[in-house]
């Protein structure tokens, strides 16, 4: 049987949802949905796709498409998602997750009575490095887990482009910001490495109070841009957290951290990819006692840049095709019941907990434990 996909935004969604979706077999995009007839009949007929919808609504009630793509704006796709839900499809879901805790819990919920398969598109844990440092981790390459750094930090908006699409992020009511988006799939993926949060102090902020055009114009922004926090894993591990959209020169991402037995490193120079995300492990066996010599680069087997089953590698020029791919071909394994798909709703729910946490910490200026978000 092959399964209907319909997409709901024809920016990101047919740049980069659309690839990762053709080359899972078994799949087959037939809808692609905007605001508007004329862009959505325009998209259609741009990318090849049978059916233009400008009613998200009425596409997640259509009988022909079995799951619903949804990419747009948090406050706005909640309604999409819900109704998807109402319908029976299975859903694969943007970050951020929701616009609020409250929507995530409606989602949640939403998502357990319908017994669809939902995912949400946070697929930095199906990058190979993330995956091999995982695995290190099981086995014990840590020891016991003891603490780190994570600096996720990238230069979007300081020198902004007046036709860049998500300008919009500067918005308020949205449900968007820099620990929100940003930080949303950094902690997805340190969640897929040390497990749940149990308590977190933070700062979330703006810090850049106006974005400046080449051509003199300026946005001023009503959402934060910066967030630093110490959070503290169920594991142990306990790691000082920074998160910005307009850092001068962002380094990207970077994650070192440490046990009682060995130390690990993991980069990219932006937003973490296949191909760029490498891995540095080291133990106090292989080095000095100080513990400055003996970290190494990792070799990661090749075998994880080239599934046998998507069409697509780690060499596509869009980089997010490849893990999108490989997680939407886990959702479609898990709707024939062949394995779990993931990240799924439930892990986004959790994540949606440490952003309440986040936003309560920084607002009472105080630790904030996880048990406190119901």
């Amino acid at each position: 049987m092959v399964l209907k996909v319909g997409i709901i935004s024809a920016n990101w969604g047919t740049f980069a949802h659309l690839p990762a979706w053709r080359a899972v077999p078994g799949v087959e995009v037939t809808a692609i949905c905007t605001s508007r007839q004329e862009t959505a009949e325009a998209a259609a007929r741009t990318h090849g796709i049978a059916r233009a919808f400008w009613d998200a609504e009425a596409m997640a009630a259509d009988p022909e498409i079995d799951i619903l793509d949804c990419g747009t704006r948090p406050n706005i796709r909640h309604s999409m998602v819900l109704a998807a839900l109402r319908n029976g499809k299975h859903v694969y879901n943007g970050i951020p997750f929701a616009a609020d805790l409250e929507s995530a819990r409606s989602l949640r919920d939403a998502s357990a009575e319908s017994g669809a398969v939902a995912v949400a598109d946070a697929y930095g844990q199906w990058l190979p490095a993330n995956r091999v440092a995982r695995q290190m981790i099981d086995d014990g390459f840590l020891g016991q887990p003891f603490g780190g750094t994570c600096v996720f930090n990238m230069s979007l908006f300081n020198r902004p482009d007046p036709h860049f699409p998500y300008n919009w992020f500067a918005q308020g009511g949205q449900g968007v910001s820099a620990v929100r988006n940003l930080g949303s799939h950094a902690l997805h993926m340190l969640y897929f490495l040390f497990g749940p949060v149990e308590e977190l102090v933070a700062v979330d902020q703006r810090l850049l109070d106006r974005w400046s055009f080449p051509d003199g114009s300026a946005i001023t922004p009503e959402t934060s841009d910066f967030a630093s926090m110490i959070v503290r894993f169920a594991s142990g591990m306990v790691l000082q957290f920074q998160v910005s959209w307009n850092a001068p020169l962002g380094r990207g991402w970077h994650l070192d951290f440490y046990g009682s037995e060995g130390r690990m490193v993991i980069e990219a120079p932006s937003f973490p990819t296949a191909k760029d995300t490498v891995l540095y492990a080291g133990t106090l066996a292989t080095g000095d006692v100080r513990g400055h010599k003996g970290l190494q680069r990792v070799d990661l087997p090749d075998a994880l840049f080239r599934a046998s089953q998507v069409s697509i590698d780690a060499d596509m020029p869009v980089p997010p095709c490849y893990p999108m791919a490989l997680s939407m071909e886990a959702m479609v394994g898990a709707i024939a019941g062949k394995g779990k798909a993931h990240p799924d709703f439930a892990q986004a729910w959790e994540i949606e907990r440490v952003q309440e946490a986040i936003r309560l910490s920084s607002a009472e200026r105080r630790w904030v434990k996880m048990t406190e978000i119901a």
